[in-house]
């Protein structure tokens, strides 16, 4: 007799979808054919404008390699979209970029050294675009290799003129509006970079800074309440010595205790009641007599010695005084700081300010002319103890601000800018009730952003450099007014539209003049360009208007914004106030934001830690996929880790994924849906219990899509594969799909639910991951009839894409909470007898699962009964070759109840008959058969019935 080859029987799976991904090669070929067919432009044509979400990018600088950082928020990004176009939404991503400002323009002016000084301004802004094109280029490029889909071919740019005719139209709509004022008051300024700098433009680090104490000497002690000492002085304390030259004034809290004390020297101080302690201790004065006593209301008008110069510093109340250090009186000069300022406009105190651009004194402070600021606080502290005016001075490390760029500590210092009003027409107010109009995500957002819009000073617009898009005001030539009127604006917006922003610079100043056009002060008629460019900030700030509002396919307000948390100061802040000042609503419907990068000890990234991982180093090892999956995988709203251990575990992960799909396909090679699939009513009913638990995870997964709470995604789908299907359904099934015939009820009834898992599960991770899914619905349409050929497999283009399709809709008959908990019945028994398994394979009485005869025995008759109606499929469920079920009143000695279940016994022995050749089940009636003397009853009848030539398999 011929002996069968009876493996060559068995439905083995078929596919030709690798177990190795490769992405790293894989997805730029991929990319490549998604480019061929202009997939981007394919989705939208497939959607209605009429139903729109608008996802405005916010813009990278153009200035170096991409992040970590920039990789999870591009990420972020690309899946909403994906999401939001496989929802039926017309969703229209448009990458952009930020192009002007400083940094540039620094790289520019190191790249030429000395030779800069001898460019003109066109020359430096025509080598600054050429940097920032490159730059672009470079990171779109980056970009794109993440997977990110979008109108590449398109994006906006801050440089472009027609973006820079959006940014006047935003400037010119706050001067007609009257929100744009010239004006002298204290900004951050950086010594390094010459230039006035945003709030979003500083960095807190620590600085070591000298810490003094300082005396001034009253001078009309006897305008003091009840006071007779004529030798008496008002103690300040500082941090910033420097300051000391432009010192006007001296506050005090009006509601504070203060104090005179007289010490053994016969010296007195007064300062504040609860820091009089403190203070003698640090100063090291010993025990002194309280000689007064007042509020500081009273004291409001004395004139103190100011203690560098030949003038009088007065005595003001304020309640920005603080007890939380020093004297509880504060040393005030109206040209180094904003409260300062306040107090410059309650008390119309005079502008002193001493320092130059260089952050060199003037002859305002003839002693140190031409001193650097920082090599001052030495020397006015060597004067200060030579004139008997310091009391004690110390270094201290403390926060302090820096310059973002060249991360050097930076100055206060008032100056002549353009400023944007932000009390001015309710600017403020109404930017407040806008905030509660949007959707914060996470909702603490609002309150980060409220608060800092409430404290926030006017927005200081004007910078001192070449590169950016110039401020349109004018200079009269007669009074040294500085004009900014919409005629001259308009007439600049015009030559921007035909040669860019480069026109104020390249044409000659009357160019922009109206004829006939007067000085409104002086009815001078000569005027010179300012030389001033506009805040960086309020070039990304106008977006809105230069992006969303001029391209008809996205319209403003945006949907959704999303960028990192220090965008409510930056981004998000400079966004709302142009939407507010120019067009009087939010910019945006929702703001969603993610947090910093950290390593896996907790430690922010940086590249002095050593610490940072490259995207470009993750992709060439892992795939971009992997990349995107441990973006899915983390709940971003909170500050996010990464390290090549947790890629690794994302990446094992991402093979369980992907070896589920290759099952899925592998036993979907000969079927067609159309043909093959069973009715609903038709499955068998543990069938029926995978759809459920697949329609329960499509119905989270979706409602976790719509909320962006993507690690819910991301585990909600993996425990699904790893547990759900491939350690239990798949599991299961496998000797079903394996075993019964081709064509058999059984196993139609089996593949019509992995098609469905297949189809169901692509759809919910395309967006998450673009490239593996695309690979996965290729693969099915080839194993499914769909397609003759795989074009992911030779040079043919993608005829359709996973990326065109939409999320799938879930048959009501498909959710069946009865039939859930009868399975979880079920599920627990299946627990119990494979912890009998384990039991019995560690002592050796069984080896592989089939080798076993199971013995459920129960004294409970709803087990009993329940048991018993499964009992045919208990076996195939348990993957054993037998299963009893016996009913006892009670366990005899030999049985023992299952711990945690006293009414179930389970004993399990080694089966005594034969395996089966063909299905490796052992069953006493193999070799029974003359025909198939090898095989069980159930494969002799597979054999006679689907394998004969008659059965046409």
């Amino acid at each position: 007799m011929t002996e069968i080859d009876y493996k060559s029987t068995l439905n083995l799976p078929v596919t030709d979808f690798p177990m190795r991904a490769k992405l790293n090669e894989r997805e730029p070929f991929i990319y490549k054919k998604w480019l061929e067919i202009r997939l981007d432009e394919e989705i939208l044509k497939q959607r209605s404008p009429d139903k729109r979400f608008t996802l405005h990018d916010g813009p990278p600088y153009a200035n170096g390699n991409i992040h970590i950082g920039h990789a999870l928020n591009k990420i972020l990004k690309d899946i909403i979209v994906r999401y939001k176009n496989m929802m039926g939404y017309y969703s229209h991503y448009v990458p952009g970029w930020d192009c002007h400002g400083l940094p540039i323009e620094q790289k520019v002016r190191e790249k030429l050294g000395s030779k800069a000084f001898d460019k003109t301004p066109l020359e430096i802004r025509t080598l600054c675009a050429e940097y920032a094109h490159k730059w672009v280029n470079t990171q779109s490029g980056q970009f794109q290799r993440l997977g990110i889909g979008g109108d590449f071919a398109h994006p906006y740019k801050t440089l472009i003129p027609e973006y820079e005719v959006g940014i006047l139209k935003a400037f010119r709509a706050l001067v007609e509006n009257d929100l744009i004022y010239r004006g002298r008051k204290p900004v951050f300024w950086c010594i390094g970079c010459g230039t006035a700098l945003a709030d979003a433009e500083v960095e807190y680090e620590n600085h070591t800074s000298d810490s003094i104490y300082v005396r001034f000497p009253v001078l009309n002690p006897e305008k003091i309440r009840d006071f007779k000492e004529k030798k008496a002085s008002i103690v300040i304390w500082t941090t910033t010595p420097w300051t000391l030259p432009a010192n006007v004034a001296v506050s005090l809290h009006p509601d504070f205790d203060y104090v005179a004390a007289r010490t053994k020297s016969g010296d007195a101080f007064i300062v504040a009641h609860y820091l009089l302690q403190d203070f003698l201790g640090k100063c090291e004065l010993g025990e002194a007599e309280i000689i007064g006593r007042w509020k500081g209301a009273e004291l409001e008008g004395l004139e103190c010695a100011h203690p560098l110069l030949e003038k009088k510093s007065i005595v003001i109340l304020g309640t920005h005084v603080t007890l939380e250090q020093g004297t509880g009186c504060v040393h005030t000069a109206p040209g180094h700081g904003y409260e300062d300022y306040l107090m410059l406009l309650k008390y119309n105190l005079p502008m002193v300010m001493p320092v130059d651009d260089n952050g060199c004194f003037t002859e305002e402070f003839p002693l140190m002319k031409g001193v650097l600021v920082w090599v001052a606080n030495g020397r006015i502290i060597e004067k200060l103890r030579e004139d008997g005016l310091l009391l004690h001075s110390e270094k201290v490390e403390h926060s302090y601000p820096h310059c973002w760029r060249c991360h050097k500590p930076i100055i206060f210092r008032a100056t002549e800018q353009w400023f944007m009003s932000v009390d001015k027409n309710e600017v403020r107010q109404r930017m407040l009730r806008a905030i509660d109009e949007v959707q914060w995500i996470p909702s603490w957002g609002r309150d980060r952003i409220y608060n800092m819009v409430v404290m926030r000073p006017d927005w200081c617009l004007s910078r001192q450099r070449k590169w950016g898009v110039p401020i349109p005001a004018v200079k009269c030539q007669k009074c040294g007014m500085d004009i900014l009127d919409l005629k001259i604006i308009d007439r600049f917006i015009e030559q921007v539209k035909e040669k860019g922003t480069d026109a104020w610079f390249s044409e000659p100043d009357e160019s922009v003049i109206p004829e006939g056009f007067q000085c409104p002060e002086c009815k001078g008629n000569a005027f010179k360009k300012n030389t001033d460019t506009l805040d960086v900030w309020f070039d990304s700030g106008s977006s809105h208007v230069a992006v969303c509002e001029q391209r008809k396919d996205l319209g403003s307000p945006a949907d959704l914004y999303l960028e990192g948390s220090d965008q409510h100061r930056g981004w998000f802040q400079s966004s709302l106030l142009v939407g507010i000042g120019a067009r009087n609503h939010a910019p945006y419907k929702a703001v969603l934001t993610h947090g910093f990068m950290l390593d896996a000890k907790g430690e922010a990234m940086s590249k002095s830690r050593g610490n940072i991982i490259a995207p470009e180093k993750i992709i060439e090892k892992l795939g971009a996929d992997v990349l995107r999956l441990w973006v899915s995988s983390e709940d971003y709203r909170e500050d996010v880790r990464i390290s090549h251990e947790i890629l690794e575990r994302i990446s094992d992960a991402y093979r369980r994924i992907r070896n589920t799909f290759r099952f899925l396909l592998g036993n979907l090679g000969d079927f067609k849906p159309e043909r093959d699939s069973l009715d609903y009513s038709r499955l068998q009913e543990f069938d029926q219990w995978a759809l459920n638990k697949l329609a329960d995870i499509t119905k989270r997964v979706l409602r976790a899509y719509e909320n962006y709470e993507f690690h819910k995604i991301y585990h909600l789908i993996h425990t699904f594969c790893v547990v759900d299907m491939s350690a239990l359904y798949l599991d299961i099934v496998k000797d079903r799909l394996y075993v019964e015939g081709k064509t058999s009820p059984e196993r139609r009834s089996c593949q019509t639910v992995l098609y469905h898992v297949a189809d169901t599960l692509l759809r919910l991770l395309a967006p998450i991951l673009p490239f593996t899914m695309e690979e996965v619905y290729q693969s099915l349409l080839v194993s499914t009839g769909k397609s003759g050929s795989n074009p992911l497999s030779d040079d043919k283009p993608i005829s359709d894409s996973i990326h065109r399709q939409r999320f799938p809709e879930i048959p009501d008959e498909w959710i069946n909470p009865h039939l859930q908990q009868k399975w979880e019945r079920l599920l627990e028994i299946r627990d119990l007898v494979v912890r009998a398994l384990e039991d019995a394979r560690r002592n050796k009485i069984i080896g592989h699962s089939l080798d076993a005869i199971v013995t459920i025995t129960t004294t409970s008759e709803e087990t009993n009964k329940f048991s018993g109606i499964y009992s045919d499929f208990l076996a195939d469920f348990c993957i054993v070759s037998h299963i009893e079920i016996n009913k006892v009143d009670r366990f005899g000695e030999a049985l023992k109840a299952m711990e945690g279940h006293p009414e179930i016994s389970i004993s399990v022995e080694k089966a005594p008959w034969p395996k089966c050749s063909r299905c490796w089940k052992l069953h006493p009636e193999v070799n029974k058969d003359t025909e198939y003397p090898e095989i069980c009853p159930r494969c002799v009848k597979v054999m006679k019935s689907y394998m004969s030539p008659q059965s046409g398999q």
